[in-house]
């Protein structure tokens, strides 16, 4: 059909303007008025530190806990033992560990025990002694070494029973690993000088029922110890199953709980009318270990590995040694491997015969990946340094809400001992996204000096963070207000 000429004229036009001026969404205030939130500039000298965390030694630290037969909890209260073998024997060898590396950077870790009597309880059949073991690196400066940064695992293992303290429990995955993670950066760690303090811990009772970290989370919270975080690595031996397609290597899983255990009824309300059920230290803890991870894990010049946020407080029908700290009122998370084989965790040896389809039990060495292991150290120790590293948190941390306005100004004071170098960052993100999305830099501030400033972007349609950062980009927790 032949069209007129004046509407084939206008229908060409329209699609000469068509293609010319195409269609332009309106940006979002929270995008148009901020960069990027991306990785910080890796630090060469915790590059280097990282880089000694090598497979061969988490292999013989493994190996050496296995072989102490069992290192159930209640085996310190077996006097039938074979000489060398059982968890107070698995003790001293730690306690030793730490004590050679503190010699090896002249004497510059404090090595203690904290040892203590559990009394009878659900899975302590008789009053058990219970001996946790952690070493201090102290912070360099006078202010900045009151706040503190934890790595633990825990050094005790079971079987089916767990009330069976004298048979073979080598506990390979769960949780020699963590132990393994928490010595390997104490090593790593040790040579290196930080503001703020570093504690490596190995833990006892876990699997008694979560005693030694109680017990070392209440005397930490007695003590006044300014916790900022706790990394508690438990079943991070990447299981190797032979036939196990469904692994994955390039990634451990992050726990964090959102509301936070030590929460009163009223912060609970608070919480809940601010829509910022995702945001407790935990929960920001948790972002600050994938940050370490998009820093120093991100390809092409190094191989992948990352941090998987799990916004839980852990598995199901499990529970860790972060729980402790939480329930203090510390932030806390938990790693663990991708996928985990429960024919390896909790469970007697058995060994089929050759040509059995049977699978074997027990946790066993032969189901660890010490190459993967070492990936989780090093995630562990880039975010210790990190954080250690950096200026500490912004202090009380707040969105000012006098007045009704489309922009929104926050307010804050100095991290405690900040030096003339720290500058700051706002992030922001959709209420519903998981991570920080966007970041806008404040310039740096004169010393102790209250920031207040005022940005373009509605607080109604994100959440609001700030964080502190030194001048080698070492990047604090982040503050929500």
């Amino acid at each position: 059909m032949n069209l007129p000429r004046t509407v084939l004229f206008y229908t060409l036009a329209l699609l000469v303007l068509t293609v010319a001026v195409p269609f332009c969404e309106a940006q979002p205030d929270f995008e148009y008025h901020a960069e990027a939130a991306n990785p910080a500039t890796p630090d060469p000298a915790i590059e280097r530190a990282l880089q000694t965390i090598q497979p061969q030694r988490i292999q013989q630290i493994i190996d050496t806990l296995v072989k102490f037969g069992t290192r159930n909890t209640l085996s310190s209260m077996e006097a039938g033992l074979p000489p060398g073998e059982g968890i107070s024997a698995a003790a001293d060898w730690i306690a030793g560990q730490f004590e050679q590396i503190s010699r090896e950077c002249g004497g510059c870790l404090e090595v203690h025990r904290d040892t203590f009597t559990e009394p009878v309880g659900d899975r302590i059949p008789q009053p058990t002694t219970i001996t946790n073991l952690y070493a201090v690196l102290r912070g360099s400066d006078p202010v900045e070494a009151k706040r503190m940064v934890l790595v633990t695992g825990h050094y005790d293992s079971r079987i089916s029973n767990v009330l069976d303290a004298g048979n073979p429990a080598p506990g390979a995955n769960d949780d020699a690993s963590g132990v393994a993670v928490s010595l390997e950066c104490a090593r790593a760690l040790s040579k290196l000088h930080f503001p703020a303090t570093l504690v490596f811990v190995a833990v006892a009772g876990e699997e008694q029922g979560l005693n030694g970290s109680a017990h070392l989370a209440k005397l930490a919270k007695s003590e006044g110890w300014q916790l900022e975080a706790v990394l508690n690595n438990d079943i991070v031996g990447g299981n190797t199953t032979p036939g196990d397609t469904l692994q994955l290597k390039d990634r451990v899983r992050v726990f964090s709980e959102g509301m936070p255990a030590a929460a009163t009824p009223d912060q609970e309300r608070r919480i809940r009318a601010l829509g910022k059920e995702s945001d407790s230290p935990s929960r920001e803890l948790a972002r600050a270990v994938a940050d370490a991870a998009r820093t120093y894990f991100s390809p092409p010049t190094v191989q992948p590995f990352s941090a998987f946020l799990v916004f839980r407080p852990d598995r199901y029908l499990r529970g860790g040694d972060h729980t402790s700290f939480n329930r203090e009122g510390f932030a806390a998370v938990r790693f663990t491997e991708w996928r985990e084989d429960y024919n390896h965790q909790h469970q007697d040896i058995v060994l089929p015969p050759a040509g059995s389809s049977n699978p074997i039990l027990g946790d066993l060495i032969q189901f660890v990946d010490f190459n993967y292991v070492a990936s989780v150290a090093r995630l562990n120790a880039a975010t210790l340094a990190t954080l250690a590293s950096s200026p500490g948190e912004p202090a009380n941390v707040a969105i000012v809400t006098t007045k009704l306005e489309n922009g929104t100004t926050l307010h804050w004071d100095a991290p405690a001992g900040a030096q003339g170098n720290t500058h700051y960052e706002v992030l922001w993100r959709e209420t519903t996204a998981p991570d920080w999305q966007f970041a806008n830099t404040v310039a740096q501030q004169a010393v102790d000096a209250p920031v207040t400033i005022t940005v373009p972007v509605s607080k109604d349609n994100v959440i609001f963070g700030v964080r502190a950062v030194d001048a080698a980009g070492h990047r604090s927790l982040v503050v929500v207000p």
